[in-house]
């Protein structure tokens, strides 16, 4: 039958490297050609070839079925050895690829070719043409031989041109970026510019686990619309790359990526610091790119060095890590020192994305993840340091479901072992449901749990819909922080939306009918309303907002469980015990931004003066244990601070593909305890910034 599909006509040409063949030249010697004279070798060689490959190439079904015409071109080399290896083969069909792999990889080992005596390499070109004909039916002299050699393409000089092939293919970049699986840079400011069409009524958006995915967005906004209307250089290069493109783009048939630089330079003054001036000199790259449809990825890498707010740069110095390092900046990493007053901070950020289906996007990377529609968050923030995280969101109907596992550290010098940080691990659910066109619910659990006794990742938490309580229950008590949450948005039209949420970390039903406010009613709650296009003022957005956790909240009776990672909270910026009013406002208009906030608060803070070691429960890393009593226990208890923040920031956006911006902002800070310690005292300042910023993330300086 083989014979009856195959017709066979194999154009066989042996192509030395060397161009004029010399006497003490020999070539290779195939199976069966060893009593040729010299001269017949290559003759010889190209006859069993071409009867090998014909008596055991198997054309696939489907190239038969397609009654396909054409040649499959091979560049392949015989070694030292007498191995033949291919080098190179070019088909319309992969199969036909597959096949020719197969026919060289069962080849017989021969005789190298050699010269002076001596084995050398010989590369060769061959066409194999489809259909194919028993090459002994067909009659060629030497002469007509030599032609037909020298009339096919040399496959040597398809694989030089490849290069030029993919530059070719190479066109204009169309922002493909916007409509692919990669994170939108989380910021509050650029999300607020499309936090109002994400909330129009009847849309099915869940808007609470960010950062966003362009392409989950872009139903509701036009991101490419935006950055047209934007458009400010001129023709030329230089104005096209500082006002309105990436630096580097480029875009292929099936690929794309972008390059940017990272800046981050700033210069202020602190009112209440003894050094002259604060700064900040960041400097990086932004990469992000797509193979295929599929698959996006991204990575931001920063060198840093700063001095900040005496405020900022005593908080930080208060996460120190264990070590000889001073400090850890927080939400960015642990700092060395930088001349005598100065940090220095290297971060870097990266992470791949997959969606195998539509309705299923995978990440896996370093960076942050935050879960709310608010300001703050009491289930998941990004006030903490980067983390390693593998997320996987699911979306269909009317529900979005993530699930977030994450690789912490705690990095005391209590919990050190042979100088290395201890390692946690933090899993998350949260399904969030549209019950309406106005309503959205959500609910929430996360658990927290230690690299102890040997334990590592447990397997049991990779379940993507298991109740994690019952985990931690089985495995013993201990042996995890459990937490339980819940959220709920409703639109009350186009332009108003109220927002909440609720965390459960601990609750006593027969001490809340009691009213004896124990220690282990631990819970918080948010309750805040946007407001956009305010009073008619398009691209206005308005929000106010209520936080309060009440004491012990996120803290755990082991040294290590606690909500929280590389010295600061998973959660609220302040950890626990806190009440605080917030109320912000963005304003954008073409390339130009402003913003306002206000946060007033009051804390419960520790005293941990010698006296009075106790904790009072706003402390997360702090054994809950260790309370100075079972009830009565209130927000605010312990040593009182009342705390106001204000910052105005006004700005505007140099080049908005790569968020860079030029940024003025003044913030007045006002922190005043009930009693001055060591590590908290009475403290009013006035911190003036000037500078030019790549916006990716956000740096809260609201502690």
């Amino acid at each position: 039958m083989k014979y009856f599909f195959l017709s066979v006509f194999i154009c066989f040409h042996l192509t030395s490297v060397s161009q004029n063949i010399k006497i003490y030249e020999k070539s290779p010697v195939f199976e069966g050609c060893e009593n040729q004279a010299i001269d017949d070798l290559k003759a010889c060689f190209n006859n069993k070839l071409n009867l090998f490959i014909f008596e055991n190439f198997k054309v696939p079904q489907k190239v038969a079925d397609d009654s396909y015409k054409g040649d499959v071109k091979v560049l392949f080399e015989v070694d030292k050895e007498g191995v033949i290896n291919v080098l190179y083969i070019d088909a319309v069909y992969d199969s036909l690829k597959d096949e020719t792999n197969r026919i060289f990889d069962s080849l017989p080992k021969i005789q190298p070719g050699t010269y002076n005596g001596k084995p050398t390499f010989y590369q060769y070109s061959l066409a194999i043409k489809i259909p194919l004909v028993n090459p002994e039916e067909v009659t060629t002299n030497a002469i007509e031989e030599e032609k037909s050699i020298k009339q096919t393409i040399d496959l040597n000089t398809i694989v030089s041109n490849e290069f030029d092939s993919i530059t070719k293919a190479i066109k204009k970049y169309e922002g493909l970026e916007y409509s692919s699986q990669l994170n939108i840079p989380f910021t509050h400011q650029y999300y607020s510019r499309f936090d109002g069409q994400m909330n129009a009524l009847g849309t099915n958006s869940h808007t609470a686990a960010k950062p966003f995915v362009y392409e989950e967005v872009a139903p509701y906004y036009d991101f490419k619309a935006e950055k047209e209307a934007l458009v400010k250089g001129s023709d030329a290069w230089w104005s096209r790359k500082l006002w309105d493109e990436h630096l580097v783009e480029v875009q292929g048939g099936d690929y794309w990526f972008t390059i940017d630089p990272v800046l981050d330079l700033q210069v202020g003054k602190d009112t209440d610091a003894d050094f002259s001036t604060t700064y900040n000199n960041t400097r990086g790259i932004y990469v992000q790119g797509g193979l295929g449809k599929k698959f996006s990825f991204s990575a931001s890498v920063f060198e840093s060095q700063g001095r900040f707010a005496q405020y900022y740069n005593q908080y930080a110095e208060s996460l120190k890590a264990f070590g000889p390092d001073p400090a850890i900046i927080p939400g960015r990493g642990i700092a060395k020192r930088f001349k005598t007053d100065s940090y220095d901070y290297p971060v870097a950020e990266a992470y791949l994305s997959y969606a195998p289906a539509k309705f299923i996007n995978v990440q896996f990377g370093h960076g942050k993840n935050f879960i709310g529609d608010g300001y703050r968050s009491l289930l998941q923030s990004d006030v903490a340091n980067p983390q390693t995280f593998l997320k996987l969101n699911t979306k269909f109907w009317k529900i979005k479901y993530t699930n977030t596992w994450m690789w912490l550290r705690d990095v005391r010098d209590a919990v050190v072992e042979d100088k290395a940080f201890l390692t946690k691990y933090m899993a998350n659910h949260y399904l969030s449901w549209n019950v309406s066109k106005r309503l959205n619910i959500g609910l929430f659990e996360s658990v927290m749990w230690t690299d102890t006794n040997g334990r590592g990742f447990d397997v049991n938490y990779l379940n993507p819909i298991i109740f994690f309580r019952a985990v931690e229950f089985e495995a013993g008590q201990g042996s995890g922080n459990a937490i339980v949450g819940a959220s709920a948005k409703y639109k009350w039209n186009n332009k108003i939306n109220l927002y909440g949420q609720f965390v459960l970390d601990e609750f006593s039903l027969s001490d809340v009918k009691a009213k004896n406010k124990s220690w282990k009613n631990k819970f918080g709650y948010q309750l805040g309303v946007k407001y956009y296009d305010a009073f008619k003022v398009d691209n206005l957005m308005l929000q106010l907002e209520y936080n309060q956790v009440r004491p012990y909240t996120y803290s755990h009776n082991t040294i290590v469980n606690n909500y929280a990672h590389s010295n600061q909270p998973m959660a609220h910026l302040w950890g626990a015990n806190f009440r605080e009013f917030i109320a912000i406002g963005h304003y954008n208009y073409q390339r130009w931004f402003a913003d306002a906030k206000f946060i007033f608060g009051t804390r419960g803070l520790d005293f941990n003066d010698g006296t009075d070691n106790f904790s009072y429960g706003g402390d997360v890393y702090r054994n809950y244990n260790e309370r100075p009593f079972n009830s009565g226990v209130k927000i605010g208890q312990g040593n009182t601070t009342k705390t106001f923040n204000a910052e105005l920031q006004a700005g505007y956006v140099m080049n908005p593909v790569s968020h860079l911006k030029l940024f003025t902002n003044i913030s007045f800070r006002n922190f005043n305890p009930e009693a001055n310690t060591e590590t908290t005292f009475d403290n009013s300042t006035v911190w003036f910034n000037l500078g030019l910023r790549t916006d990716l993330f956000n740096w809260y300086f609201d502690n």
